[in-house]
């Protein structure tokens, strides 16, 4: 909730919202998110996001602290400690790189087919914990190679170039994710006005959706094909 809320307690009352649900950032939610993500020992492999959270050094320092690897996007501006012991920017960093570190891979399917670009990685960080490195990974269009997106790794040792761009390529999973949630499921389709209406539509709406993704991938395992994407609709 914005702070135009969270600074009016009486308006936060009248919706019943209750007094310890404070303003919070992004990157606040993000951790306390990941904080009982861990507590609960949900497992999981990698952590990917967009560069509003993949920009922030701070975050990406408490993941390590953590053993979370993730392929974090960040902006080309950002800048990191090469093995050199240097500062580099990434979009430097990267345009330094030799014409054979570029790989032409597929990052997963999408609506228009496979997802193929051209991707390269820089390992970075002269020092480091035993069993883990960092890179700087690239991911450079190929219809218009100066469109190049950038990427903070951290990850484990003998990780692949392969792994990374497909832990890259996971975030537009994640937004299709939301996207059938919201059509599907009803995810955004709530009016209401107390807080514990909306904490059940959206807990309600999320289970549904695993429930029915859980049933769709079981059906897929037996051989099953999925329907058309204009019988998903109706």
């Amino acid at each position: 909730m914005p702070s135009s809320w969270t600074d009016d307690r009486d308006r936060c009352r009248t919706a019943a919202i209750p007094d310890d649900v404070a303003f919070a950032t992004k990157i606040e939610h993000a951790k306390a998110m990941i904080e009982r993500t861990l507590a609960a020992r949900v497992p999981f492999a990698w952590l990917t996001a967009d560069e509003a959270y993949g920009q922030v050094k701070g975050l990406r320092y408490w993941l390590e602290q953590r053993g979370v690897f993730h392929v974090l996007a960040t902006r080309r501006t950002d800048t990191v400690v090469t093995v050199s012991r240097m500062d580099h920017v990434v979009e430097e960093l990267v345009a330094g790189l030799p014409r054979q570190a570029w790989k032409r891979r597929s990052c997963g399917s999408g609506a228009h087919g496979e997802r193929v670009y051209d991707w390269a990685r820089a390992q970075i960080r002269p020092w480091r914990e035993e069993g883990v490195e960092h890179w700087v990974l690239a991911r450079r269009s190929i219809t218009d190679p100066t469109e190049i997106a950038y990427y903070v790794c951290f990850a484990p040792e003998g990780t692949t170039l392969n792994t990374l761009l497909v832990v890259a390529g996971r975030r537009w999973t994640i937004e299709e994710c939301f996207q059938t949630a919201k059509n599907e499921c009803g995810l955004d389709h709530y009016q209401v006005r107390k807080y514990h209406a909306w904490y059940r539509h959206i807990t309600l709406a999320m289970a549904t959706h695993a429930y029915l993704a859980t049933v769709r991938a079981q059906e897929l395992k037996k051989g099953a094909h999925d329907p058309p994407t204009s019988a998903l609709s109706h």
